[in-house]
């Protein structure tokens, strides 16, 4: 088939794609809309619209190609500091999608398509806030494909965000202080529930990684790490335990692995409830606002 600009994939070229290892997880940031529109003496809301058009496009390869997840870089907390204009015009265009998306129920219910919103929703306008949240609420038994929308995101405001998380569980008694590690604030990104991405792509050709998904992006280095790191803390908080229990005596090393073995298990508890109710608490928040 002829390629164009708008529509350049073919069941030759699906097949090509798939003789290869497959992603199962493809993030994109999207990017060189207002360049595309300068270039084609275009409006910026037209560039903005052109580019969001692509993207449908590219979501149904991505699902032609049997890629369950994609995560795409829609609008980052620096964006509001453009002009008025085009902020407004972006909020306008993702209320429209978003509305158009709860049209669609039957066939995102037909392919299983659940949708997820990561970012801070109270940095938008309370109605564009309900419609998301009527889109995410829809689809959150869905299991078949996975769309991430990061709205409202930078990596940075995820990862503080997600401390603020520890400290509320801690503040609650659900958590110890020396329960926050790693691993746990990795449980508490708006992207826990998501396995990194294989892939990632900017459509502008920049190569530029402007606040997007960092910690996702390093944490399998340093899995291994983790585990060490909580093991010794595990065995720190054992030792000050049993110090304290024995008036200062050192206890022998059959009842250090013992009590350790019992406080690794009593952690692990805690921390499975503390995410319950992280997870509740989120829930809540949409099902609210719906």
């Amino acid at each position: 088939p002829q390629c164009s600009a708008n529509h350049c994939f073919s069941p030759e070229l699906g097949w090509q794609l798939t003789a290869g290892p497959m992603p199962k997880h493809v993030a994109f940031i999207m990017d060189g809309n207002r360049r595309f529109a300068r270039k084609k003496k275009l409006e910026r809301h037209d560039g903005h619209m052109q580019g969001f058009n692509k993207l449908a496009e590219t979501l149904r390869w991505c699902k032609h190609l049997n890629i369950p997840e994609v995560t795409v870089y829609a609008f980052s907390i620096e964006n509001f500091k453009r002009s008025k204009e085009e902020v407004d015009g972006l909020l306008d265009l993702a209320r429209q999608k978003f509305e158009r998306l709860l049209e669609e129920q039957e066939n995102l219910e037909k392919h299983g398509v659940c949708i997820r919103v990561l970012g801070d929703l109270n940095m938008l306008p309370l109605d564009l806030q309900q419609v998301i949240a009527k889109a995410v609420v829809m689809t959150k038994n869905h299991n078949k494909c996975f769309l991430n929308v990061c709205f409202a995101y930078t990596s940075r405001y995820e990862i503080t965000n997600a401390v603020r998380e520890m400290a509320w569980g801690v503040e609650q008694g659900l958590i110890k202080a020396s329960d926050v590690s790693e691993a746990l604030l990795s449980e508490c990104l708006y992207s826990s529930n998501s396995p990194n991405p294989d892939l990632l792509i900017r459509t502008s050709g920049e190569v530029r990684l402007s606040d997007f998904l960092l910690w996702q992006k390093a944490r399998e280095l340093h899995r291994e790490e983790q585990a060490l790191q909580q093991l010794e803390a595990d065995c720190a908080c054992i030792a000050e335990h049993l110090q304290h229990q024995g008036n200062g005596k050192p206890a022998d090393a059959q009842r250090r692995q013992e009590a350790l073995q019992h406080y690794t298990v009593a952690r692990e508890e805690r921390v499975q409830d503390f995410l319950q109710a992280l997870k509740h608490k989120r829930d809540t928040f949409f099902t609210n606002l719906c």
